[in-house]
């Protein structure tokens, strides 16, 4: 008979577990794609004091991720260690999404004020709830190829938010708004409905979830000892290294995807794989369409990966789809506005290949949670999320500067006030800033996939490696419970 702590998860509990990363991506996938637009052109907040309040406010999050991850592995009650955080967490960091979205009519000083207080409490309750989430995955089975599964399924749970959110805030914020474009008050009434939506689904997370793997019998955590495990696990370095440049890539070209359609692709009378609609294409309808069909590429993509994986392995996996993505992107310098089938097709071969690439990156950290204590014989699991959440950050902090500030550095025009008087974006941007646009879109972007895929190729973890550290740490573990 199986051991609980290796007997794989039921449906229930997988899809459970997946609720709570497609309630985080509700907002996850909205501040990454729709923020930085929607605080240039709709708040009226200057490109290059943004580029700095996105850097400052992602690095002091960044820093708070190890922090929380200690915090959760000291904790000790009736909920566990990690769910009671998702339990409490939920309805305020719902409420911050929504303040977030809120636009007062301040000055231009209060409107940045106002924008660095409630970005920075919203990333601060997404730690508190995602930390502890991140962490459930390595403690709800030891059984590392149920775990691949279990990620697949938490990223069909991304994706379906990813999903969600490309359609609702892509359509929504124009509909609500009752404008041709989107406003103000109907970012705020979309943000509201998302906000709900992810308080019931972490909800579903706690009540499904349940704690396996408890760290070993008398095991102390001396902070020092946590810090010197962390930085001396090889493969952890490694995949947070390319969680690193993976994250600047996808946080620069989501980002940019609002301005691309906006301002480079040629909307109107125009033909996407034969359709056209009555009255043609607008750039809201193209940007929908190009969003809401990539999610379900990407979706496919990670329904993909446990086959795949199980063929060429987990490393193998991860770094080859990584080098796709990173193709496929650079190609996008070549195409020219009316080339709407080869934008769209390009972005479907990407949207596939970054699904095995997110289900394997977790997938891996985990492993790397059951390396470190097989190597040391002590377990810090949230820690090790965290700090593989500092990575992701810190590459989300860097992406999210350099778009804005290559805009400004292109010359990029966003709402402004100028003598008192509100002045919308401008419909049509200099060719500096479009060329700026396009280079955000393609060139840029790719760098950083091929510094990922360098990093990655002489990844240690193996699948015939992970299977011995399996078998080990169950050993260990039935002669801890039996003395």
């Amino acid at each position: 008979m199986q051991p609980e702590m290796q007997k794989k998860l039921s449906i229930g509990e997988k899809v459970g577990f997946a609720c709570g990363d497609l309630a985080s991506n509700l907002f996850f996938q909205t501040f990454m794609t729709f923020m930085p637009i929607f605080y240039t052109d709709i708040f009226g907040i200057e490109a290059k004091a943004l580029a700095t309040m996105f850097l400052a406010s992602k690095l002091f999050d960044a820093i708070n991720d190890p922090v929380m991850g200690m915090v959760a592995d000291r904790t000790n009650t009736r909920w566990g260690k990690y769910r009671p955080f998702i339990l409490f967490g939920a309805i305020p960091f719902g409420v911050m999404g929504i303040l977030t979205f809120t636009t007062p009519d301040f000055t231009p000083g209060m409107k940045l004020l106002y924008a660095y207080l409630t970005y920075n409490a919203a990333m601060m309750l997404y730690t508190f709830v995602n930390v502890p989430y991140c962490s459930l995955m390595g403690v709800m089975t030891s059984n590392t190829s149920d775990r691949t599964v279990l990620s697949s399924y938490r990223f069909v749970g991304v994706f379906i938010g990813q999903f969600i959110v490309m359609t609702a805030v892509g359509l929504l914020p124009t509909k609500l708004g009752g404008s041709d474009v989107p406003t103000a008050q109907g970012y705020r009434i979309t943000m509201t409905i998302l906000s709900v939506i992810a308080i019931v689904l972490l909800y579903i997370t706690f009540f499904t979830s349940k704690e396996r793997i408890h760290p070993p019998k008398g095991q102390k955590n001396p902070l020092g000892q946590d810090i010197k495990d962390l930085l001396s696990n090889v493969p952890w370095l490694m995949i947070g290294s390319a969680t690193f440049f993976q994250l600047i890539f996808v946080a620069v070209y989501c980002g940019a995807r609002t301005y691309y359609f906006q301002y480079f692709v040629k909307a109107g009378d125009v033909s996407l794989f034969g359709i056209t609609p009555e009255g043609g294409w607008t750039f809201q309808g193209l940007l929908t369409t190009y969003l809401v069909t990539g999610a379900l590429l990407t979706i496919a993509g990670v329904m993909a990966t446990k086959i795949i994986s199980r063929f060429v392995g987990k490393s193998f996996t991860y770094w080859g789809f990584l080098a796709i993505a990173g193709i496929t992107t650079i190609l996008f310098f070549k195409l020219k506005a009316e080339n709407l089938n080869l934008i769209f097709g390009l972005n479907f071969l990407r949207s596939f290949a970054l699904g095995p690439v997110s289900a394997m990156q977790w997938a891996m950290f985990t492993d790397c949670a059951d390396y470190n204590e097989w190597k040391t014989g002590r377990r810090s699991t949230a820690l090790m999320m965290a700090a593989s959440l500092f990575f992701l950050k810190l590459g989300l902090a860097v992406g999210a500067f350099a778009i804005v500030r290559i805009l400004d550095f292109y010359g990029y025009i966003g709402k402004t006030i100028v003598d008192g008087v509100e002045k919308a974006a401008p419909a049509i941007q200099s060719p500096e800033a479009v060329h700026g646009i396009v280079m955000l879109n393609s060139v840029i972007p790719a760098i950083f996939t091929l510094l990922g895929v360098i990093v990655m190729i002489a990844y240690p973890l193996s699948t015939k490696k992970m299977l011995q550290i399996e078998n080990d740490l169950l050993e260990r573990r039935k002669q801890n419970e039996a003395s």
